[in-house]
Formats: structure tokens, sequence, C-alpha cells
């Protein structure tokens, strides 16, 4: 029975390979494949579905209902049985289609004397484009066998739509990868950009679908799964000393890799007609669309790993590596699902722009990204999908929207939205070499915040007066080997020397949470943000601060050097990590070498416990900067990775400016020299609110300093900290309303 089905479906795929090879338009060709199938499943009725929107589908083809209905039947997702398949992906075969839950009757389909029915989803990698049903009179169960059947039919139905095979007239029939798709994602970098789509690993494209030879096709599958084979044990080979969660997902390709079970599936489905590439993406996609309803994060992470080997496997397969030839866009807007910082680099200044499916606001890739000043929009799901090289795309990194091939109303308002960006900064470049002094005359130090090399350049044309955070864990994580000293003395030497003179505050590795080494094991926690990480690492393993701290003496080479350390939580941890800068100066005073002429060190202020630390460290530290993006998720417990919860805490609430406060107090009464540092600290309405509170010193992205510059010259600070004070005496929960109230009466 088995080898008869079997024949029976590579009879069925080869007639609809020969229709498809016709030079026929696209609703002929919908009409010839349902016309095939009825007659192959002996059914009375098969009719296909396909989205017209995103909530829509619409019956485009059919043989045995009412032709009438072609084009005018319209279900939305989740309506009726063909609305359950494009709803859940799953596969409805009743023998008594009017008794089904869910069931709704269409009267002018003519449907009514069709009893049985069989739905199965038109998809391609997790992405449904619709559904193919199969009826008939008979009250019976569709087999096994014919239901496997449908199944590799309408695989081979989501290819060639996906390839175009089926354009014509209406939205269902408009040809993929052309229509103009907006996605929302989340805000990783500000800034706008315009380019045109480079994706970072290219999709696969398969053209021979239904193959005539399955001992070919098996040999083909073989030798690539041994291929495969190979490669994957090599990985793990030079991966052995590796961390735990690399280890672990390089383990789980080997044991997908060997699967007997993935193995058998592909084979089946070349039995039956298909092409190696095509039983390799039929199963890629049955994973997919898995991934779509599993809630269990570890079983995710399972089907997204053989969703990855799959990839690997089908260019073996084809030969269609990353490179295809195709050069790099004079624009280019990179797309991908996720991507290192490593990898990242490698781009560099070249991107206007980045969009990626994953990341966190915290990720190596945003932390790159901003360095860069490059746009970024994370959580763009299914761009990956949709996006194709050389496509038109407008990336807005401050509302974190992605305008994939946009009509030209939106083009231009894009472009106007860019134009009145540059305009802004020709006026703040107009500033850049004035202070940052308000109306009542209060000074306030604007500093930039860097952790690349490339940043540097942009210390003199920024107007800041120094680099008020230097993040050096950026050279520690684009590497697979831990950096060795002499190289970082190098690299923080040449950041000195690029400050010309001016202050640069080297923050010591913060690793840990959202940062984690490759070459470094990783601590399963279940709340890395409250974990082990910063200087908690660098106590527990002095090795590394001992090597970052000598690296950093020996790079200042008796010049002032600046250094704090993070994640401060209580004194202690100060007193600790200052004393291993002290072993390390006596240390280098031993071996002759030049001390730093002026030695400032510090900590990040990014605990609530740490506002309230006896009175003898806010004397011993040199001096504090606030973390202000650390700070803000612990002070409201809102995870800053969150965004159902990160966005609805305000930075000018009430109370968090109170207790802002606070610090600038005990500050002031130690003499304790204080910073604000973060994302709030560049934005100029927040920014003008700090200076009010008493901050003096705000550190920030380079391009942010015209903007809160230009603000801070127009105000008066003592108005606004009255402002600031009614609001509060006024039981206002946030003085936002009542702050721009004032900005926009003064201007």
């Amino acid at each position: 029975m088995a080898e008869r089905t079997d024949s029976e479906s590579r009879k069925l795929l080869g007639r609809l390979r020969d229709a498809l090879a016709e030079d026929t338009a696209g609703q002929e060709r919908l009409d010839r494949i349902t016309h095939l199938i009825a007659t192959s499943m002996g059914s009375e009725v098969c009719s296909i579905y396909l989205f017209r929107d995103e909530e829509t589908l619409e019956l485009c083809a059919t043989e045995g209902l009412n032709a009438d209905s072609v084009h005018k039947t319209r279900l939305r997702v989740g309506e009726g049985l063909v609305g359950q398949v494009a709803r859940t992906s799953r596969i409805v075969n009743s023998d008594d289609a009017p008794a089904e839950k869910g069931f709704r009757y269409m009267p002018e389909t003519g449907e009514e004397i069709y009893s049985s029915f069989c739905g199965v989803p038109i998809q391609r990698l997790g992405d449904n484009l619709g559904v193919l049903v199969v009826q008939s009179k008979e009250a019976r169960n569709f087999s096994a066998d014919e239901v496997y059947a449908l199944e590799v039919v309408a695989m081979v139905l989501a290819e060639m739509t996906e390839l175009g095979a089926f354009v014509g007239e209406g939205a269902a029939m408009t040809a993929l990868h052309q229509q103009a798709v907006v996605f929302k994602g989340g805000s990783a970098q500000e800034g706008a950009a315009e380019g045109h789509v480079w994706l970072h690993e290219p999709r696969v494209v398969i053209t021979n679908l239904v193959a005539d030879d399955p001992e070919t096709e098996l040999s083909r599958l073989s030798d690539a799964v041994e291929e495969l084979r190979v490669g994957v044990d090599k990985m793990l080979a030079g991966a052995a000393r590796g961390d735990k969660e690399q280890l672990e997902v390089l383990e789980a390709y080997r044991m997908f890799a060997n699967s007997k079970g993935w193995m058998k599936r592909m084979e089946q489905d070349i039995s039956r007609g298909l092409s190696a590439e095509a039983a390799v993406e039929k199963e890629q996609s049955t994973a997919r669309a898995r991934m779509e309803q599993v809630t269990d994060a570890y079983l995710r992470e399972r089907l997204h790993d053989l969703d990855d080997l799959s990839n690997r496997l089908l260019r073996i397969l084809t030969g269609q590596g990353a490179q295809t030839g195709a050069d790099l866009p004079a624009d280019p807007i990179l797309i991908a699902r996720n991507i290192g910082p490593g990898e990242l680099l490698e781009y560099g200044r070249s991107l206007r722009g980045i969009v990626l499916e994953e990341g966190s606001v915290g990720s190596h890739a945003a932390i790159v990204a901003r360095a860069l000043a490059i746009p970024l929009v994370i959580h763009a799901d299914r761009i990956t999908t949709e996006a194709l090289n050389g496509d038109h795309i407008l990336v807005d990194g401050d509302q974190g929207q992605v305008h994939l091939r946009p009509d030209d109303n939106v083009v231009s308002a894009f472009r106007d939205k860019i134009a009145m960006a540059a305009d802004a900064q020709e006026r703040y470049a107009s500033i850049r070499d004035k202070p940052a002094k308000s109306r009542d005359g209060i000074t306030i130090a604007l500093h930039m915040n860097a952790g690349l090399m490339a940043d540097l350049p942009s210390l003199p044309s920024s107007g800041a007066e120094g680099v008020g955070l230097f993040r050096t864990e950026l050279q520690f994580l684009v590497r697979n080997t831990m950096p060795k000293r002499t190289e970082l003395a190098q690299q923080y030497s040449n950041v000195i020397k690029a400050a010309q003179g001016k202050r640069v505050v080297f923050r010591t590795l913060d690793i840990g949470s959202d940062k984690v080494l490759p070459y470094m094991a990783r601590e399963d926690e279940p709340n890395p943000a409250l974990g082990w990480r910063a200087v908690r690492v660098a106590l527990d393993k002095p090795g590394v601060m001992r090597m970052q701290l000598q690296a950093l003496l020996r790079a200042a080479n008796g010049r002032p050097l600046t250094v704090m350390f993070p994640f401060i939580a209580q004194h202690d941890e100060y007193r600790a990590a200052r004393a291993e800068m002290d072993k390390a100066l006596e240390r280098e005073r031993i071996l002759g070498h030049p001390l730093p002429s002026d030695l400032q060190v510090g900590a990040m202020l990014e605990t609530p416990s740490l506002a309230f630390a006896p009175q003898t460290f806010f004397e011993e530290v040199d001096f504090l900067s606030i973390g202000g993006n650390d700070l803000k998720q612990f002070f409201f417990a809102a995870d800053r990775e969150n965004e159902r919860v990160r966005r609805r805490y305000d930075t000018l609430n009430v109370s968090f400016l109170t207790f802002l406060e606070g610090i600038v107090n005990r500050c002031l009464s130690t003499n304790t020299p204080l910073s604000f540092c973060g994302e709030d600290a560049g934005r100029p309405i927040e920014a003008v609110c700090l200076a009010a509170m008493g901050l003096r010193h705000l550190s920030m992205r380079p391009a942010s300093i015209g903007p809160v510059k230009s603000l801070m010259r127009r105000v008066n600070l003592n108005e606004v900290r009255q402002v600031i004070s009614d609001a509060r005496e006024a039981g206002d929960q946030t003085v936002r309303p009542a702050v721009m109230e004032y900005l926009r009466s003064s201007s």
C-alpha cells in the first residue's frame, strides 16, 4: 500500500511540476492544480485559499465548488474550519465537517453537499501563506497516507507561491516580496536611516522541488548529512574548552544531525517525489511551525537549533553559501535574525542601519551599534523571511519601526524627518565649542560614552568635554580568546592619546547578565541581571581584573588615569576593588614602570543600596557615576529588556527624581564629584531635569550632546527646579507634563 502511495505521490508531484512549468497565467495555473489534486486524491473538491492580508483568507481557486465564489469568498483567520487551519497551522481532518466545532457554512460556494473535509496549511519556514482543502460527499476520514501526500503538495505550493508562480489579479494573488510592509519592533539605538537591504544570511532558494530519481536524491541527502555531521564534530572538538552554553548548542546540533527520526522523515519525503532540498525544507517548515506553538523556552531553543541545522544542510546541498556574489549596496541596511559583535564590527561604519529579529537593548550588538552610532531596531519579527537583498528600506530607530518597500508618501515624510535632523545637527555645530550654560548661569559638563577607538573621532566634533564612560568589555567580547595584557595596554594607550588631553573614565570589565564572554563558562542563573556580574565576577576571579588594571596603569605611562568599578552594591566591594588597584600600583612601582601623574578611582552607583552606604564610603571614593539604565530598572523593579514593563516607568517620576536628589545631597555633603551616565542623560528634557536636581556632569552618546546643549542653553534651571518642586507638592506622579508646559511657554 505504501509503495503504491509513494508512486501515486510521485506521479502527482510530477504532474504539478509540469503544470507549473507551463507558460500560463497565475490563475490558470491554480485552476489546473486544483483539478490535478482533486483527480489524484479521488475527491470531488479541491480548493486553495491564500492570504489577502494578515487576517483574511480568500478562495483563489477551486475544483468542485461554485466557480462564481472564487475571489468572492473570504474568511477571517480562525473563522470556520479553513480559518482554524490558518490560525493554528494544524491539519483538520473530519468525516463530518458540519458537525465540527467552529464550522461555518458559506452558501455561495455550494459546499453543503460535502461531508468530508481535510485542510492542510500552505506554509514555508513557519510563514503561513494559505490553506489547501479537499472535500468529498462520502463521509470518511482521509487516510494518513493521503494527508501526508497533501502536506507534500502544500509544501510545493508554498514554495511556488513564494517564487511568484501564482501572481494574478486581486490582493491575495499579488506577488510576494513586492508589497509595502511595516514592522514594529523595539528601539535599541536611536536615529533614522534610509537604504537598501543587505541580508546577513541570504535565503537559500530552491528551484528543484520535485525529483524523478529517488535513489539519486537519497544518496545526495546521505552525503550532505554526513558532511554536516563531520562539520558539527569539528566544531565540537574546537569548542571543547568553550563555555557551557556553546557546548550545549553544539551537542544539540550533533543530536539532531544523528537523529534517525529526522533522517527517516526526510527519506520518506524523497520517496514520495521531493528533491533532497525540498525534503529538508519541509522538515524545517514543520519545525518553524512548532516553534510558533511552543511556549517552553527550552523546547523553543531546541527547535531553533534544528532550524539552524537545516539551514546548514540546505547550504551544503545547494552550494549556496553566505557569499552569493551580490555586491554590498552603497547604503546597506543590515537584516539578520541575530548577529555577534565581531561580525558587526567587520561591517563597521559602512552600515546605515541594522534590523534584527531577536536581540535586546543591552546585547553585544546593541553596544556596538551605539558605539558606531548606527540606528538599530530589534524584535522585527519575520523580517528575514520577508526582505530581499536590494529592497528599499527605512529604519526609524527612534520609534522602533521599519518600513520595507515603502510607498512614496512614507518615503517623502521620512526624508523630511531625516532632513530636519540634519538641519538640527548643523545648528548644533554652531554651539559645539560653547559651554552648556543655562540662562541663570549654571554650567553643565557634557561628556560622551564610548567603547571603541572608532568613537574617539567624535570627541572633538561632538563638543564633549571628555569621555565620561569608556566601556572596556568590547575588547573582550569581540574575541574568541582572552586578550593579552600588552594588547590591552596598547589599546588603552591609543584611547588616551586620541582623547588629546581630555579626561577618559575607563570602566573596568562589566561582564555577566547579557554580556557573556565567549571563552568563559556561562553560569546558569534564573535572573542574570541580579546575579554574578561586573565587580562580583572580578572579585571572585581577580586574575582578569589584576591584568586589566596593570594594562591601564601601563597605558597611562605617567599621564593622568581615571578608573571606575561597575555595579558596586556596598562599601566593602569598593574597598576590595580599590585594594586590587593598590596592589597593582605597588607591583608597577617595584617593576620600575612609571605611575600615573594623577589617579582617580571611582564607582558606578547602579543599585539603590549604594545610595544608603555609610558616610565613609562617600568620603573614600574619588568620584561617583550614576548608572542610570541599571539604577532605574532596579528602582522600579522593571526589567529594561522587557518591553511590557520598561516603558511604563518614567525617569521624571517624582519618586525617582527625589531619590536622585538624595544622592546629590549626600555627595555635596562630602564634596564627592558626581555624574549621571545613561540613555536618559542624552534626552534633552530628562537632561534638563537632572541638571535642575543638582547633577552637574552628564555622559551620553556623542550624537546627543548637541540637542542637550541646545536646550540647556535656553532654560533657567532654577525655574525648572521650581516647576519640579510645585509638581511634587501637587502630588503629581511625574513632572513631565509640568516641565513640558514650562518649556512651551518659555520658548
